[in-house]
């Protein structure tokens, strides 16, 4: 069976569309206004002297999620004098998990001494714009020409367990090589935690 040349590009338009499904990393995400858990909304526009931003989906239920605020802390003291600052966002469906509505979330960033934004993702269009797969899912954008560019996209790091035993700091080495414009070495890496479940 022959294909003529308009089926041959429609394959290869299917083809792009499936590998920029996997890999964000490159792509323009949209600005967003979410609620915060001090009751205030909060935006990338809010930050007009930002390089660039560390975003991390997360929740509260998920076991892995768990193991990462002390690390989030961490990087938000560390970037956020520099213009990178830490945003932490929830998208997680409520109706399924409890833990994750907007009051234990309050709760959750009081006891944990959060000192980044943590924002609620009801509506779970900041995931999709994302497309965030898991909890935690890490992106580090950039501005370039008046956009947020993904940079890198993936694990925080590659030790959930034991921060002693960590050996590639992924998201650190993104923020860093970006600093010194340079390339991010590790550009995607695999989002390890629970499912971030899309209504």
């Amino acid at each position: 069976m022959k294909y003529g040349p308009k089926f041959l590009r429609l394959s290869l338009l299917g083809m792009a569309a499936l590998l920029l499904s996997f890999s964000r990393t490159g792509t323009v995400v949209n600005d967003f206004t979410l609620k915060n858990v001090n009751g205030k909304n909060v935006s990338l526009r809010d930050y007009p002297d930002a390089k660039g931003f560390i975003i991390v989906f997360t929740c509260n239920h998920c076991p892995f999620a768990k193991l990462y605020p002390p690390r989030m802390n961490e990087l938000n003291k560390k970037y956020k004098r520099l213009g990178i600052p830490v945003i932490a966002i929830s998208s997680t469906d409520t109706l399924n998990y409890d833990e994750d509505t907007y009051a234990k979330m309050v709760a959750k960033a009081k006891k944990e001494k959060f000192n980044f934004p943590y924002l609620c993702d009801g509506a779970q269009t900041v995931a999709r714009n994302f497309s965030a797969q898991k909890t935690p899912h890490a992106y580090v954008i950039w501005k370039e020409g008046g956009n947020w560019v993904v940079k890198y996209n993936g694990a925080i790091d590659d030790n959930g367990a034991d921060p002693a035993k960590v050996q590639h700091h992924y998201v650190q080495d993104a923020v860093e090589a970006l600093l010194k414009r340079q390339p991010v070495p590790v550009t995607e890496t695999k989002s390890v935690g629970c499912g971030i479940r899309l209504r």
